[in-house]
């Protein structure tokens, strides 16, 4: 069934056929046709289709083709009759952003540019597999998948600060190593404080629009040309194992008689194996809370290392991308606890959410959308609305717009390479495939993602982030 449009940015199908909820969709008439030429729709409508879904399933303004949910798809559950699906979280648990603001400018970085880029590629190993440069022992992952950044911050890696400025105080609650498998812990022991590959990257950049200076200030953000720096990486290997162990022991022990899609196996999320589950996610969630906090260490490195100070690089946010999560919403007018499933999906709590650290509960939750490589990054900020729109829900990037293994017949890493340089963006990889699959050309328009975002209502404009240095796995 096609979308029907309920206004310049809202489209809606309704509840038919298997669906138990209608699917909302964020999204311009530009964005709406690239989302049809895949089985985006398809997905959200099987998604509808689940035990114990709540209100609607909301499909956001980046959305795209995915492994059982789209990605930039939400929904959440009855705590009673609904579902967990590893589906509707993803394979890079916890896949998420984290935004730090430096005490310097273009002017600073103009001619140390280069230096700091090899500095941090140096400090910060990026590419599929690659081994951190933190030996782990099993005991101490123990600690790091139930503590998260916390870990980080007691062993030197950071300050109370970042924690603060971190959801979930990067540590989430209800994480079980228990139920993590010795695949997973064999995977995630080397890669601690690694970038990873895909669409990951690590990137220097520079403030060149303020929309709304009240809330840029609190955020950080001081004037137009200011150097931030963006983290874009997840769970690695363990992440992605855990996702596997969990799909695969859902199908030994419920099958996938009744589904829509096999890819939307779940479990029941009081049964045995989804409170399992959402241990091992949990302690996935942390991994990559630490990950991002250890990066973001070696970041205030290279800085010092090559500049001679880090102490003015302070965290703006960190947000998750890929999670489940038992939040309060309000449904059909009451209150009630939900399991929220967001796929490439941002929180966007407004302001007084009780989950938003006291430093922005004034002011709404930071949302960091990136961008596609070589082009622009939003600062936003949560607002209310957005939890009546979309379980305080909104976009998490660009979005691909078209496959890997087309972008790499349209496209040729060292032409990505060359064009990027003229834009003024130095650009380090370690594989040309990687540039290639990721060219800017391959996504859709992030300015008309965030519009979208901003003009229905579910984030509110703060900074314009253009990049300056580029580095990918």
């Amino acid at each position: 069934m096609e979308p029907v449009q309920l206004s310049d940015y809202i489209w809606k199908i309704p509840k038919h056929g298997k669906m138990n909820v209608p699917v909302v969709i964020y999204a311009s008439g530009t964005l709406i046709k690239g989302i049809k030429k895949d089985i985006t729709l398809s997905q959200a409508m099987n998604v509808a289709s689940l035990n114990g879904i709540l209100q609607n399933v909301y499909v956001m303004p980046d959305a795209h083709q995915g492994y059982g949910f789209p990605i930039g798809g939400v929904a959440a559950f009855s705590m009673d009759e609904g579902i967990i699906s590893p589906g509707g979280v993803g394979y890079d648990i916890n896949c998420g952003v984290r935004l730090l603001a430096t005490g310097y400018f273009e002017a600073d970085v103009k001619k140390a540019l280069k230096e700091i880029l090899v500095e941090m590629f140096s400090m910060v190993p990026a590419g599929m597999g690659k081994k951190g440069k933190t030996r782990l022992t099993k005991n101490v992952l123990t600690k790091i998948c139930l503590k998260g950044a916390k870990w980080a911050v007691e062993n030197g890696y950071g300050t109370a600060d970042d924690l603060a400025r971190t959801e979930e105080n990067g540590e989430m609650k209800g994480a079980d190593f228990t139920f993590v498998s010795q695949r997973a812990v064999e995977r995630g022991l080397p890669q601690l404080g690694t970038l990873g590959s895909g669409n990951h990257f690590l990137e220097i950049q520079k403030v060149v629009k303020i929309y709304d200076e009240p809330r840029a200030k609190i955020f950080g953000i001081k004037s137009l040309g200011q150097i931030m720096v963006m983290i874009h990486c997840g769970s690695r290997g363990l992440g992605h194992q855990i996702a596997s162990d969990y799909i695969k022991l859902m199908k030994k022990e419920s099958g996938t008689r009744g589904l829509s899609d096999v890819e939307l196996i779940n479990a029941p999320i009081k049964s045995a194996l989804g409170r399992q589950y959402y241990g091992a996610m949990g302690a996935a969630v942390n991994f990559a809370f630490a990950n991002r906090q250890m990066i973001a260490h070696q970041v205030r490195r290279a800085f010092k290392k090559v500049l001679g100070d880090f102490e003015t690089i302070n965290q703006v946010y960190d947000v998750c991308h890929n999670v489940a999560k038992f939040e309060e919403h309000e449904i059909n007018g009451e209150q009630k606890t939900v399991c929220v499933h967001r796929k490439g999906a941002t929180r966007s709590f407004g302001p007084g959410r009780m989950e938003i650290s006291e430093i922005y509960r004034e002011v709404g939750q930071p949302v960091i959308i990136p961008g596609s490589m070589g082009t622009a990054s939003y600062l936003l900020s949560g607002t209310t609305d957005a939890e009546q729109l979309s379980f305080g829900s909104t976009g998490h990037g660009a979005g691909r717009i078209m496959s890997r293994n087309e972008a790499l017949r349209r496209f040729k890493g060292d032409k990505v390479m060359r064009d990027l340089k003229k834009m003024g963006i130095e650009l380090m990889g370690t594989a040309l495939k990687n540039v290639a699959e990721e060219a800017p050309g391959a996504y859709k328009d992030v300015d008309d993602v965030v519009f979208v975002s901003h003009n229905s209502g579910m984030a509110n404009l703060v900074a314009k982030l253009a990049p300056l240095g580029v580095i990918k796995g």
